[in-house]
């Protein structure tokens, strides 16, 4: 990158994944090369309501998440690790991870060292 890049959540859609199997987590992409002029990190806001999941999955890519609103437990590699305002979680390439049903609201902002967030290999076994 080469220039500064300012974004601001509001102005962005709400995304989802097109399979509901994959859950019913949203977000918010903040920086993806292939929409911002950034080429090295691509991060977002998620976004839970009650009751919503975010399945297991992987991807060979390390990601950190940052609580920002509410808790939840994610469940990283078998066990339960919960996220609440003020606390990071280091996700390992390849940690099968995923929040099981939140029961409460929630947000967190998520980063991958990495070009655009197509460019994550995600698998939902």
């Amino acid at each position: 990158m080469t220039a500064v890049v300012r974004v601001d959540q509001i102005d962005l859609p709400e995304e989802t994944w097109q399979n509901p199997a994959r859950g019913t987590v949203r977000w918010n992409t903040l920086l993806t090369a292939d929409v911002t002029r950034s080429d090295t990190l691509v991060c977002g806001i998620a976004i839970m309501s009650a009751g919503e999941t975010f399945a297991l999955h992987h991807h060979p890519d390390p990601e950190l998440y940052f609580g920002l609103e509410g808790e939840v437990d994610v469940q990283i590699d078998g066990s339960a690790h919960r996220l609440k305002p003020g606390v990071a979680l280091f996700i390992p390439g390849n940690a099968v991870h995923g929040v099981l049903v939140a029961d409460q609201p929630v947000r967190w902002f998520y980063t991958f060292a990495a070009h655009a967030f197509a460019d994550i290999a995600y698998t939902f076994p």
